[in-house]
C-alpha cells in the first residue's frame, strides 16, 4: 500500500467535521490500509482520515505495537501489531472519572501537552466488514480513541489546553513550516502487518 502525506497544523482542514461513511467500498478498504501504513511509518498509535486529507469518519488505532515514541510510558507492547479500524465511531458512554495524559499528534510534530479526558469510554463503530462493534476502552486506548474521534469532529488536542499554550504550539509549527522542516519525517523502519 502507501504512506500518505500528513496534514500539519496550522491547516483549516484539521478543523473541519468529517462526513459519515455510507458504504464500505474498495476505496475505503484501501484508505484504511494506507492510513495504517502512514500511522506505523510515522511511529503513531492513532490516525484519523482527516489527517491525510480525507474528510471521512474513519480512524485507525494500535496502542499495542512497540512504537519507539512510546517506549517510556510503562506499558507492555505486544510482539506484533494489533490494529483496529473504526468507521463512524461514536462515544456512547464516558466515565465521570478523568485522567491527564501528555498527548502528542502526528499533525503537530514534536509538540506535546497535558490533556484531561474521561478515564474510560464505551464506543460504537462499524468494522471493515460492515458489522457494528462495541468497545470498552480505558488507559492509553481510551485517550487515543478520544483524540482521534476529536479529529473527525474538527477538534485538535490543542483545543483542550490553555490559549497561551495553544498559541505557543501554533507559533512553533508556523515557524517550522516557514523554514521547511515540516512535514514530519517518514521513518524507514518496517511497517507492521
Amino acid at each position: 500500500m502507501a504512506v500518505l502525506p500528513l496534514i500539519i497544523e496550522p491547516d483549516p482542514l484539521l478543523h473541519e467535521v468529517s462526513q459519515p461513511i455510507e458504504e464500505i467500498t474498495p476505496e475505503i478498504r484501501k484508505l484504511a490500509q494506507n492510513m495504517l501504513d502512514t500511522m506505523y511509518a510515522n511511529q503513531g498509535i492513532g490516525l484519523a482520515a482527516i489527517q491525510v486529507g480525507v474528510k471521512k469518519r474513519m480512524i485507525v488505532v494500535d496502542v499495542d505495537w512497540p512504537s519507539p515514541r512510546y517506549e517510556d510510558d510503562g506499558r507492555e507492547a505486544a510482539p506484533e501489531a494489533k490494529p483496529v479500524i473504526m468507521i463512524n465511531p461514536e462515544i456512547i458512554r464516558a466515565s465521570e472519572e478523568t485522567k491527564p495524559y501528555n498527548e502528542g499528534c502526528l499533525s503537530f510534530p514534536d509538540q506535546y501537552s497535558e490533556v484531561i479526558r474521561p478515564a474510560a469510554i464505551t464506543l460504537r463503530y462499524m468494522d471493515l466488514e460492515g458489522k457494528e462493534q462495541t468497545l470498552e476502552a480505558d488507559s492509553l486506548l481510551a485517550v487515543c480513541v478520544q483524540h482521534e474521534i476529536d479529529h473527525i469532529n474538527g477538534i485538535v488536542f490543542t483545543d483542550h489546553v490553555s490559549k497561551l499554550k495553544r498559541e505557543m504550539i501554533i507559533k512553533k509549527l508556523k515557524k517550522l513550516k516557514k523554514i521547511g522542516t515540516v512535514p514530519p519525517i517518514h521513518h524507514e523502519e518496517p511497517v507492521p502487518r
